[in-house]
């Protein structure tokens, strides 16, 4: 008799926490290692937000948290909502998990029956269709493409939609791609969910404050305020923050599905560490002023990469409007051999030849459901991110 539960065959270890760890076990070894797999910030949280963290230490706030979350992290999340994105929610109605992993896990967890659909763009965030699958419910796919800056297409939304479809995760700015979209584009995408009210949105904001130059932010409730309803607005402290071990996410929502979720979470973590929401009551009612220098630096290494990688032979890489990845397609390289005699047969022959050849880290792209692509992360320095370019256009040229 099999020990382990069947279900686990149908889930898939994360490609971006494997890499990376393949990544740290080479450079232990003494090797040059360059590493532009982990989507973390490598700015410090800053000063206000551990301050708040130290005096609530201090303070004796050492205690079980309630379930959904500390009464002023919550009003906090509510009075953002409101002043950032002109969405109205009680306190009541929002709830804080530990990162914003476990409070789409507990949406899901919360809602999804045997049979259930769940619509996701490719190429999509490692862990979305994994959760789908942990919770019983079927990933159903939607690719977009490098020509349509990685979004997606109305037409392709109302295609995919069926009567079995219960949420689609929309994710703007996106993790792997950074494409983001405006008020214009994504009113296309709310008109077709307007049509089908069966339909639940699952919004991954968590780079909301990371867009780059005249891109204005939206959220799909705020938008089309008829979704409000069957909308669950996630978002977190962990990249706009710098604040990524704090492992804290939240999410407001309709009241019922709210405490539906927090049913899930009193039997599974209970509350997210105390200390850590006390940091992000600053975070969000605290100063701000560390935003405009995160983006500025984001901006310099996102136009340094995407230079020096539309200069590499056989890559193309769009500039995207968010978040601090790019997502350039390799398609020009498949087929081609490496110096060690090995033929590029796609994405995770490129970047497994790349690291051996170079030592430079980056994901495959089909590790996100796309490729002949790759991710990288340019959330690490520019000297590092120019090296890193230097010797991926060196290895394209060496390739045959």
């Amino acid at each position: 008799m099999a020990f382990l539960a069947d279900g686990l065959s149908r889930v898939k270890p994360s490609a971006t926490i494997a890499l990376t760890q393949q990544a740290r076990e080479l450079k232990a070894t003494g090797k040059d290692i360059i590493s532009l797999t982990t989507g973390e910030p490598d700015f410090d949280t800053p000063d206000n937000i551990k301050n708040a963290a130290i005096d609530a230490i201090r303070r004796g706030e050492t205690k079980y948290p309630p379930v959904s979350g500390i009464v002023p992290l919550r009003e906090a999340i509510a009075k953002k909502f409101k002043r950032e994105n002109d969405l109205d929610y009680k306190p009541s109605q929002t709830i804080v998990g530990t990162g914003g992993k476990q409070v789409i896990f507990n949406a899901l967890m919360a809602t999804l029956n045997p049979g259930d659909e769940v619509i996701i763009q490719r190429p999509y965030w490692v862990s979305y269709p994994e959760m789908v699958a942990m919770n019983g419910g079927t990933p159903v796919y939607i690719e977009t493409k490098l020509e349509n800056d990685f979004k997606l297409q109305p037409a392709d939304l109302d295609a995919a939609i069926t009567k079995k479809t219960k949420w689609i995760i929309l994710n703007s700015p996106s993790n792997p791609s950074g494409a983001a979209y405006s008020w214009t584009e994504m009113k296309a995408i709310t008109d077709v969910l307007v049509r089908h009210p069966q339909v639940w949105i699952l919004t991954d904001d968590m780079y909301e404050h990371l867009v780059y130059g005249d891109f204005k932010f939206c959220t799909p409730a705020q938008v089309e305020p008829s979704l409000y309803e069957r909308t669950l607005t996630m978002n977190g402290v962990s990249k706009s923050y710098a604040m990524t071990g704090w492992r804290i996410g939240y999410a407001a929502g309709p009241e019922h599905l709210i405490k539906a979720m927090d049913m899930v979470q009193g039997q599974q973590t209970s509350g997210a560490c105390t200390i850590a929401q006390w940091a992000s009551v600053e975070a969000l009612d605290g100063t701000q002023e560390h935003l405009p220098i995160f983006r500025k630096a984001f901006v310099e290494r996102r136009d340094l990469v995407v230079s020096m990688l539309n200069q590499a032979s056989g890559l193309q890489c769009p500039k995207p409007e968010g978040a601090f990845y790019v997502y350039p397609s390799c398609e020009g390289l498949i087929g081609k051999t490496s110096a060690t005699g090995k033929v590029l047969a796609n994405d995770a022959d490129f970047a497994s030849e790349l690291l051996l050849a170079e030592g430079v880290a980056v994901v495959h792209g089909t590790a996100f459901g796309l490729g002949p692509n790759f991710r990288i992360s340019y959330a690490t320095s520019t000297v590092l991110l120019e090296e890193a370019c230097k010797r991926i256009q060196r290895f394209c040229a060496e390739l045959r």
